[in-house]
Formats: C-alpha cells, structure tokens, sequence
C-alpha cells in the first residue's frame, strides 16, 4: 500500500510492527532533524535517540547540493549523488519511504519533495515528526543502526521532472506574467525585511506574498485538517490555480512545507523555486522590497 502524502505516528507503528527482515526494503524511514543554527545538532540528536531502523539524511550534505557563488544556501543536489544516497540509506523505486523531523515537517518535508522531483511517490511524511512519535510511547532506538548502513539490494534510480522547479531566471519571467503568484514561506519578521538572521540581505521579492509554513500547522506542529488547509490555501490564492503557484522561502526547504499543505488540501501543481530568497540577492541588480516599519501615530 502507497501512502503519500502524510503518515501518523500510530500508523507507523504498526506499520514497523507488521515488517519482517526478509522484507526490509519494503520500508525505509528516513530522520531529517536538523537545525540551521547548529548543522551537527539534527544528527546528534538522531545518535541520542531515533525511530527504530532509520537512517539519516543531513540537509546540508545529502538533501542539497554544493553552494556556488550564484546559488542559494540550499541547492538542489545532483541527482546522481542524491540516488547513491538514497541507495546506501536503503531507498530503491519500489521502497516505502517515511521521512520525519523534530515535529514541524520543516526539513522532512524538502526530502518528500526530493523523491517526487525524482520520480518516487511512495514517500510520506510523518504528521507532527518525532515529538508525535514519543508522545505515542513509540520505540526508540540509539546509535547508528547497521541497517543506515547497508546499501538496499535494488539501487535507486532517479527520473527527474524538470517541470516541478523554477530557475531564477523563469521566475523573473514569471513575475510579469498575469495570473501567477510567488508565496514565500518564510516568517513574517523576515519577509518584511525586518529581521535577518541567515541572509546577507533583508527583504523580500517584489509581487510576493507572505504564507510563513507555520500557518499549515496546529501548535504541536501537525498538519491541520485537510478541508481546513484547502480553505486557508484558497483564499491565499484567491483565484489562481494551484498550478499557477511558485513556492519559496530563504533557501528552498521550508518552501517544500508549502507544497506539502497543498498536497493534503488536494490542490496539487505548485512548483518550487529552489534557489529563493539566498540566491536571488546573489545579484544586487534584482529588486528587493522592505516593508516600512509600523508607528504609532500617538508617539512623539
């Protein structure tokens, strides 16, 4: 059985519960836990306690590419090195993949994304990640298990849609064209141009409008119903078919949350622009926007 695009965690356990080694291919549960702030946190945490049998996959090393002096802070990786990767932590094109991170979906999310670009839609993401997990009471395992280690029987091969991403370039075309809208994931506060702790510069792309991923989620970092999400993401649309959307945020991973609700809202066809925010100020000539600060008319 398939399962796209979310997963819970009770269904999850049971789904462990029913595996048996001879079929262990059959499933592949990926950890992305990771934090921008302190890369080596996300696999720390991962040796100090993980689902049972998962692997791991760092944002910075398996889930993007190498940084360029054009590119973002998250490139998309190549996607021969991503299908060893993905061969080595035991995904072929026929496994069950379940990714998961701390609670949100933040980085899990860009690894479900990851799979579709390459032609794999049997990848879910666990709905409120490893804090759900724990809460159920679910096994946790320590250490590096060998099955991260040892390379699945069938390789994974990728077929990449190149139609499921935006350049740079494309989507300055696409910003002059009637009926298509850039939504940028990323927090107010930096959307604004208010705060910027990661870029070198604040701001945001001129016509963009503001869905911080947070919005898809309840306060325990699930995914809101998907009647709620279709509601919440029609009327951000306003009109404009899901196809016709462009998803960004600061480096083109929490973008993939985005795509992710649009996914369990059942208004598919969004496309990513991976290099966002982080690559497009790579060239001072494109335009940015800052939001004047707000005052109180009663001050002063």
């Amino acid at each position: 059985m398939k399962i796209n695009p979310l997963v819970d965690a009770e269904s999850l356990r049971h789904l462990l519960a029913r595996r048996v080694p001879d079929d262990a291919g059959s499933l592949a549960i990926i950890d992305c836990r990771f934090d921008l702030g302190k890369p080596a946190a996300g696999f720390q945490a991962y040796l100090e306690g993980h689902i049972p049998g998962a692997g791991y996959a760092d944002l910075n090393r398996d889930l993007s590419g190498p940084i360029t002096p054009t590119s973002g802070r998250h490139p998309l990786p190549s996607p021969a090195i991503f299908s060893a990767w993905a061969s080595e932590v035991g995904i072929s094109n026929h496994t069950q993949v379940i990714a998961y991170d701390a609670a949100n979906g933040s980085f899990a999310a860009r690894l479900w994304w990851l799979l579709r670009w390459l032609g794999h839609d049997a990848v879910a993401v666990l709905d409120g990640g490893f804090a759900a997990w724990k809460a159920l009471g679910g096994a946790v395992e320590v250490g590096a298990p060998p099955s991260a280690k040892t390379p699945t029987r069938r390789p994974f091969v990728a077929h990449a849609d190149r139609q499921l991403w935006l350049t740079t370039e494309q989507v300055q075309q696409a910003l002059g064209q009637p009926g298509r809208v850039l939504v940028d994931a990323r927090a107010p506060q930096r959307f604004s141009g208010h705060e910027e702790p990661l870029d070198a510069v604040a701001g945001h792309i001129p016509q963009a409008l503001n869905h911080p991923f947070t919005l898809n989620l309840t306060k325990d970092g699930r995914f809101l119903p998907g009647e709620e999400l279709r509601r919440l993401w029609q009327q951000r649309l306003a009109g404009i078919a899901p196809a016709d959307l462009i998803a960004m945020c600061g480096s083109g991973v929490t973008a993939c949350n985005n795509l992710l609700a649009l996914e369990v809202a059942g208004l598919k066809g969004g496309r990513l622009y991976p290099g966002s925010w982080s690559e497009w100020i790579r060239d001072p000539r494109r335009p940015v926007a800052i939001e004047p600060v707000a005052t109180d008319p009663m001050a002063g």
